[in-house]
């Protein structure tokens, strides 16, 4: 495994990172490109993070792909991140060959477009056995609806009452530990539906830098933040 960047340190780093890839149209607009040219730029930063993750060691890595509520967005935009979704899964396997990457999704993935389902279930089955990084793409996620989801299926499940760990089942995140640190790109400070419940206890980082512009020095700066933290989970000092 490659030497750490100075400052970190393999016990500081976390298990769980998730990311909220914010600004790929702001990064366009201030070059004068298009909405498109920017989210073709995230995908090389989404490589670079990917590699660098799996490098240091990080367990999991969550990504905000597409929200719920990005549907909203105009017909065009949405159907070029969809295009943009699958050619990222089919040019980017030697990625995850290479890390050895396994890939996961969470969300409502029966409302993706049937090429894009089948791409997604192609390459989830693909990499399964592989033991690094898992890569866990958010698509068509919102963490009020995953909630809404999970306690439909728990009542379908004939519980009648449930905790806070046997409620965790039922999430679409079942499996995986909560993310220890939430990192949100182009200096809006909000979680914007993203991982709720998980999310409860982790730290958060907000950045005003593009996703775009967000590298591996961007991350370890996010990093050594995190290291910084006194994490008590509601204990005393």
């Amino acid at each position: 495994m490659p030497a750490l960047p100075s400052g970190l340190r393999r016990e500081s780093l976390p298990v769980h990172v998730a990311i909220i890839m914010d600004g790929n149209g702001r990064w366009a607009r201030g070059r004068g490109k298009s909405r498109l040219a920017g989210h073709r730029a995230g995908t090389q930063t989404v490589e670079e993070i990917v590699t660098e993750c799996s490098d240091l060691g990080i367990k999991y890595l969550t990504l905000y792909a597409f929200s719920a509520e990005n549907w909203s967005r105009s017909k065009t935009e949405v159907s070029a991140l969809m295009r943009l979704l699958d050619f990222f899964l089919r040019a980017k396997e030697e990625l995850f060959v290479k890390n050895n990457v396994r890939l996961a999704a969470i969300g409502r993935l029966d409302g993706l477009p049937g090429n894009v389902q089948r791409s997604l279930a192609e390459h989830i089955r693909r990499f399964s056995a592989h033991t690094g990084l898992t890569l866990c793409l958010a698509l068509n996620y919102g963490s009020r609806q995953e909630i809404t989801d999970a306690v439909n299926a728990a009542l379908s499940s004939g519980a009648k009452s449930v905790n806070e760990k046997t409620f965790a089942g039922y999430l679409s995140t079942a499996g995986m530990p909560d993310p220890d640190l939430v990192i949100r790109t182009s200096g809006e400070l909000r979680l914007s539906n993203f991982l709720l419940w998980q999310a409860s206890y982790a730290e958060l980082y907000f950045t005003p830098v593009c996703w775009p512009d967000f590298n591996k020095a961007q991350l370890h700066k996010a990093l050594l933040d995190f290291a910084s933290r006194d994490r008590r989970f509601g204990g005393a000092r």
